[in-house]
């Protein structure tokens, strides 16, 4: 009875010291791997592990750059869920200081960061080697659009405001600032703003009412559903959070289909300035015909290869497409391509009028100065 008791008694002692142990302060750090020990096989059939492999390995950023330190990556033969390192590799940890004064270290994943900035790095430079004035003035317009998502769209729809207005202005706001940056204020941007806007919100207002009448959710993909539980505890509007995405998603391919149908109007134009008003229209609505078959492609294709993976689980369990067409996140996928390829659609006569309409205008105020 006695041996019984001080079981017990070692057991909730060892329980209360563990959760005493919570972590006080979480790092997410930087490490390389100096040494690995053999694979060991582990019997903890609570946790699933399988096996256990000893990594020794130096921070490299942070509170505890340059420490050492020797932890227990757990192995499961999950080829998705696994971490196996080697001497060598970069990864990424999470320091975890306890209340007892311990410190916990785990391998979180590989480190990636490097190759992203070197993939950066080339696509910079390649832009300014070809693009020279032009390919700075993309690099530039590319920082204003990351700027304005990361620190005034997500922000403003994280504090709780509606997403639908907020990206609205967002993408007009983009739209407006990256032409002139790349165009210059002139007639040729200002028809490749109005036609880009008018698309793209077209393109939101028709993926907000199909969406609505065909009930989905915007809770389709893992990511929406995990916005339930964040620490901010925001109450989304997972709809506008969908059509907002719609938006964004549309913006690159019209605001590109609208310079191209812009800028082809003006070199025609300055080629052959005796060209009327309706002759500029048609040959900008011939231009956007030629481009609107590959710009639909693009987005159609987009979203197609974004949902292979469950295009292919379809196919192998020759899932039905009455099933398949009306589930949430198929619907949702089929919306947000068809609208966003018809506010491209619409984005050409509308840029070709505005370009006709102000290519002409301009030219006329020329000739009463002269």
């Amino acid at each position: 009875m006695k041996k019984l008791l001080l079981c017990v008694f070692v057991f909730l002692m060892a329980a209360f010291s563990i959760s005493l142990a919570e972590p006080v302060d979480s790092y997410t750090e930087t490490a390389i791997v100096i040494g690995v020990d053999d694979i060991e096989d582990s019997s903890d059939e609570m946790s699933g592990v399988e096996q256990i492999q000893t990594v020794q390995l130096k921070i490299t950023s942070g509170k505890y750059k340059n420490e050492v330190f020797e932890v227990h990556n757990n192995l499961s033969g999950s080829f998705v869920y696994d971490i196996p390192v080697k001497v060598g590799d970069k990864i990424v940890v999470v320091v975890d200081e306890l209340e007892n004064g311990d410190i916990d270290v785990f391998v979180a994943d590989y480190m990636r960061q490097d190759y992203i900035l070197y993939l950066y790095l080339i696509f910079v430079i390649l832009l300014l080697l070809i693009g020279r004035i032009k390919g700075l003035k993309s690099v530039i317009s590319l920082t204003v659009t990351i700027f304005a998502v990361l620190k005034i769209l997500l922000p403003l729809i994280l504090s709780g405001v509606n997403p639908v207005p907020v990206t609205v202005f967002v993408s007009i706001g983009i739209t407006v600032i990256t032409l002139f940056i790349i165009a210059g204020v002139n007639s040729k941007s200002i028809a490749a703003i109005i036609g880009t806007t008018t698309g793209v919100i077209v393109a939101g207002l028709l993926a907000y009412y199909i969406g609505s009448k065909i009930k989905l959710t915007g809770l389709s993909s893992e990511e929406a559903t995990m916005l339930l539980y964040i620490p901010q505890e925001v109450n989304f509007d997972f709809k506008g959070l969908l059509f907002s995405g719609i938006i964004m998603g549309a913006l690159g391919a019209v605001m590109d289909i609208g310079m191209s149908i812009a800028s082809a109007m003006d070199e025609i134009y300055r080629a052959n300035p005796k060209l009327h008003r309706k002759e500029l229209f048609m040959a900008g609505m011939n231009v956007g015909r030629d481009v609107m078959g590959t710009m639909t492609n693009t987005l159609i294709l987009a979203y197609t290869g974004s949902s292979i993976p469950l295009l292919l689980i379809f196919m192998a369990y020759e899932t039905s497409l009455v099933k398949i067409l009306n589930l949430d996140i198929i619907a949702t996928e089929v919306v947000r391509a068809l609208s966003g390829s018809t506010g491209l659609i619409l984005t050409i006569p509308i840029t070709a009028a505005v370009s006709s309409v102000l290519l002409i205008r301009e030219a006329a105020k020329k000739e009463k100065k002269q």
